[in-house]
């Protein structure tokens, strides 16, 4: 099961697919992280933390 390499949720293989870079089986942020997020490429610090659904 791939896990989020920043809070270790579980994501699934169609969000991996999507949003890991290639190669990749964990993708470096998930929607459940509150404190990072990706832009472009790369991953950076949260400006404000994300409300929950």
């Amino acid at each position: 099961m791939p896990k989020c390499r920043n809070c270790e949720s579980f994501v699934t293989r169609d969000y991996v697919r999507v949003f890991a870079p290639d190669g990749t089986d964990d993708p470096r942020v998930c929607p459940h992280c509150e404190d990072k997020l990706r832009d472009g490429g790369d991953v950076r610090e949260a400006r404000t933390r994300r409300l929950s659904s």
